[in-house]
């Protein structure tokens, strides 16, 4: 498990019944690629988020396969229509078998 990882999310608190609001995630990970190494020559193992997943009341709104060139600190922004209130929840996958997750609430008024 990587050290320091910290999901971080921004979801509107409320909206209308069928708006389309616009999501922020920023996971803070090193994203080691397994080809460095240590100060005593040993390799630093690979950790890498691979997956990035956003269900809302348990149906999927995006589903995200990354490749090894993938940034440090991964960011996505993009938009979903909220039918009615609820969670959402993100979840992230790492190589190294971690799953880090967050969840947030949005009313609809």
């Amino acid at each position: 498990m990587a050290k320091g990882v910290r999901p971080r999310v921004k979801v509107p608190g409320s909206a209308s019944a069928g708006d389309v609001i616009t999501i922020k995630t920023l996971i803070s990970h090193p994203m080691e690629s397994g080809q460095r190494k240590d100060s005593d020559g040993n390799v630093i193992p690979r950790s890498i988020i691979n997956r990035f997943v956003c269900d809302f009341n348990g149906e999927n709104v995006i589903d995200v396969t990354m490749e090894p060139a993938i940034s440090t600190n991964p960011y996505f922004e993009f938009q979903a229509m909220v039918p009615e209130g609820g969670e959402f929840k993100f979840t992230w996958y790492d190589d190294d078998g971690s799953v880090y997750e967050e969840a947030k609430s949005i009313s609809v008024g």
